[in-house]
């Protein structure tokens, strides 16, 4: 089954690679003089993604994760360099890091924040979005392969997607932190009143994000999702430290 898992993810990442690879040369060079274009194969990289047929928990993440950034950069085609150059890390942290079976907090934190980049593209500059960071680079475990790639998608994902961007006290609020061995996202915002996110909490993001966690970490980790009003509040915390004992002792 790994192997398996691994050949249908490589095979995956191989075509979106080449297509986006593709994309990204041909926006480049006319991005400034034909945005028409441009928007075109956003559209039809799209399309393939969508008809993407994936089998595995992990390889399920990846078109769900591209259409909302591709949907992201398509409304805001003016920051298409700024944007190109997030997507770029994105993308090669897609590709390549998160085939690992475990990534460091380090590059795990480096995707996230460059994710949060992209996604900031599509609300207003007058909109309120907090995201801080704490980080103890000094801590052991900073730079150790012992995280699971990807673990952070759908927290934010579900923030911009479902956060009242109209009203004109929303807001989206994002920690990041890594201290005394402990992995944490915690994110807020407030709920749009037409958003279904109301009526259903799930999706394929999350009942992945659950299956992982259960599967990987086990009694190591804590994973709490509720409202309170009108705000939604989300956060993971993962003892990586226990679950490195655990890993050991096993």
């Amino acid at each position: 089954m790994p192997e398996q898992t691994a050949i249908i993810a490589l095979s995956v990442s191989t075509g979106i690679l080449l297509a986006v690879s593709a994309w990204l040369f041909t926006a480049y060079k006319k991005a400034k003089k034909v945005t028409k274009e441009v928007e075109k194969k956003f559209v039809e990289l799209e399309t393939k993604t969508n008809n993407l047929q994936l089998q595995t928990l992990e390889s399920r993440l990846n078109p769900h994760l591209f259409k909302n950034i591709l949907n992201s950069i398509q409304s805001h085609a003016y920051q298409t360099y700024f944007a190109m150059d997030k997507l770029s890390n994105v993308l090669d942290y897609i590709l390549y890091e998160s085939q690992n079976r475990y990534v460091s907090p380090r590059e795990e934190i480096d995707f996230a924040l460059n994710l949060i980049e992209i996604n900031k593209i599509k609300l207003s500059p007058l909109f309120s979005i907090t995201v801080k960071k704490k980080i103890d680079e000094m801590d052991e475990l900073y730079e150790q392969k012992i995280l699971a790639p990807l673990i952070s998608i759908d927290l934010i994902e579900n923030a911009f997607k479902h956060a009242d961007l109209q009203s004109p006290d929303a807001f989206i609020s994002i920690i990041i932190e890594f201290k005394n061995n402990v992995f944490s996202v915690l994110v807020q915002n407030k709920i749009s009143p037409k958003s279904a996110f109301l009526k259903e909490h799930s999706g394929i993001g999350a009942s992945t994000l659950d299956q992982r966690l259960k599967i990987l970490y086990n009694n190591c980790y804590k994973l709490e999702r509720y409202t309170e009003e009108d705000v939604y509040v989300a956060q993971l915390k993962i003892n990586l430290l226990e679950h490195k004992n655990k890993m050991l002792t096993a």
